[in-house]
């Protein structure tokens, strides 16, 4: 998330608008969008935290003094790879996919993880668009054997999950 946070503090810095969303506690998301005005220059390197401040329009006079809130930040990712995690396994400290080969045979193929969003994982390398990976029963299955199996879009799996935000 380093790249992220960098990049929101060029965007303030060159005084270009962040754009932000307010889950409310009630788990709403406030109507209108919010836009990043100020970040501090301290990084808390245990934590991992960093402050700002983010102004929201408030016509309605629904935002009040105190409440609470999730702010949630919007990152464009672009040609990015994105796996379900259900699908991987680990081997030590590395983790891996099982991809299914034309015949229906799989290989184990280690990937690298560029971020983590609820649910699913953006990968660095290890995959092309092209490959064809082990949803669900990877504790069945191993490396070389042949498997029947019906194919799931992306699209399909997200569907299935309400919330795929970063919190």
């Amino acid at each position: 998330m380093g790249e992220a946070v960098n990049e929101i503090y060029q965007k303030v810095k060159s005084k270009e608008k962040q754009k932000v969303l307010l889950q409310m506690a009630n788990k709403e998301i406030f109507e209108t969008p919010g836009y990043v005005e100020t970040i501090e220059a301290d990084f808390n390197n245990e934590t991992g935290n960093i402050a700002f401040r983010a102004a929201f329009p408030n016509p309605k006079g629904i935002l009040r003094h105190g409440e609470t809130g999730n702010i949630m930040m919007p990152i464009h990712l672009k040609n990015a790879i994105i796996i379900p995690q259900k699908s991987t396994f680990d081997v030590l400290d590395k983790k891996y996919v099982y991809i299914v080969d034309a015949n229906g045979v799989l290989r184990s193929n280690e990937i690298t993880i560029a971020q983590e969003i609820p649910h699913f994982y953006i990968l660095a390398s290890g995959l092309k668009t092209t490959d064809k990976i082990l949803l669900e029963g990877l504790g069945k299955v191993k490396s070389n054997e042949k498997i029947k199996f019906n194919f799931v879009s992306l699209e399909k799996e997200l569907a299935g999950i309400k919330n795929i935000h970063a919190e």
